[in-house]
């Protein structure tokens, strides 16, 4: 029998993550430490945990309206005006989602045709282009370049557009590189999205781990907020990755049409998580800036330590990632964290699996306590110094 027959050539066309591919690498190597993932390695805080507990022991364990709890929407609403100046009606323009990368490929499919083109940085986030080309579409990547602190630039933008352009993605603070964009740069790209009527689908999952900068959203700029769509989650800021809660926010006749997909897709989000999602926003702030400074606290030691061995490296403004560049090496970023794992027992994510222009780069996340973070980097650093 031809498998092959059964199955969608979309599927076919489609690879499986690349960063999961090497996390799953280091079951292989006996003592291995990854440094590949973004868990975040704090607990769901206790409070946010007894939301979602108390809801089983009440016996919330049922469905949901589609677009999720009303007084959780409501509380999205506030927070979407308290922090990014943004305001959304909770009833027409706000959708609760199976964590966001439902909230993407729900936007995704909703927006984009078949042989529609859409604009991705890159490098950035590898389900992006994967989703793009199961709804018919064609990723059309746009290069990101280090000496610009990996922030999108207008001029670059506006090259790699044609008549078949439908939307842009963006996603600030950056996985993998850690960069933000800040009222100006955005104020460039939304001139663009508006000359050219270009929908935004800006993935702000990583908004609230910033490091001495106030996250801005695209949305917030005259005349963006009705071409775009708001895509959020509470996995990052609330340690909450495996309950499988985001939420997306766009117009209302954008939005009639995501719930569409949605419903057909998910129902709706796990009643449990929509109950620690309102304990999350109302009390979480205090957890937030803890996890920050830690972060932090992180970022500054990977950053000298990874300078200290002559890596050019950027200093992320945002996320918890740090994206250190290893041309000098010449060989391929993926032969580099393979031969990394085997040799020196250390899994990072070689920077080709965030698209063409992630090569000669690596990911490493940290989102691991210091003490991995200082094995890592010392196995790292041996590592290197073998290859000068």
């Amino acid at each position: 029998m031809n498998s092959n027959r059964f199955i969608n050539k979309k599927v076919q066309s489609i690879q499986l993550s690349p960063i999961r591919k090497f996390f799953n690498l280091v079951s292989e190597v006996p003592g291995a430490i990854s440094l590949t993932i973004g868990q975040p390695d704090f607990n769901t805080p206790e409070s946010i945990k007894s939301a979602g507990i108390n809801a089983i022991r009440n016996n919330y364990t049922k469905y949901t309206h589609n677009q999720g709890r009303e007084d959780l929407r409501q509380e999205l609403g506030k927070y979407l005006k308290s922090h990014y100046n943004i305001c959304y009606d909770y009833e027409k323009e706000i959708t609760v989602t199976v964590g966001s990368g439902e909230a993407i490929d729900a936007v995704i499919r909703t927006i984009v045709d078949d042989n529609d083109e859409v604009l991705i940085p890159s490098p950035g986030y590898v389900a992006y282009g994967a989703c793009v080309t199961l709804a018919g579409g064609i990723p059309v990547y746009v290069p990101l370049y280090f000496d610009d602190s990996f922030k999108l630039k207008a001029d670059i933008l506006e090259k790699y557009i044609t008549r078949k352009t439908r939307a842009l993605i963006l996603s600030y603070p950056s996985n993998p590189t850690g960069a933000t964009m800040d009222m100006d740069d955005l104020s460039g790209i939304a001139d663009i999205a508006k000359k050219y009527d270009l929908f935004v689908i800006s993935d702000e999952i990583y908004s609230e781990l910033t490091y001495g900068k106030k996250h801005v959203s695209i949305a917030s700029i005259s005349g963006m907020k009705e071409r775009s769509a708001v895509i959020n989650g509470f996995s990052k800021a609330y340690s909450m990755t495996g309950w499988r809660l985001g939420y997306v926010a766009a117009p209302s006749r954008i939005m009639e049409q995501i719930v569409k997909v949605h419903q057909y897709d998910v129902t709706c989000a796990p009643s449990i998580s929509q109950a620690a999602g309102i304990e999350a926003l109302k009390n979480g702030n205090k957890y937030i800036s803890l996890m920050v400074s830690e972060y932090d606290r992180r970022r500054q030691y990977c950053y000298n330590r990874l300078r200290a061995m002559g890596l050019l490296c950027f200093n992320p403004d945002g996320s918890f990632y740090i994206f250190p560049e290893i041309k000098k090496y010449n060989m391929p970023s993926e032969e580099f964290c393979r031969r990394l794992l085997y040799e020196n027992k250390l899994a990072v994510v070689p920077g080709s699996a965030f698209g063409i222009y992630g090569e000669g780069y690596i990911r490493i996340s940290y989102a691991y306590s210091m003490d991995v973070l200082e094995e890592g980097l010392d196995r790292l650093e041996e590592f290197i110094e073998k290859l000068e």
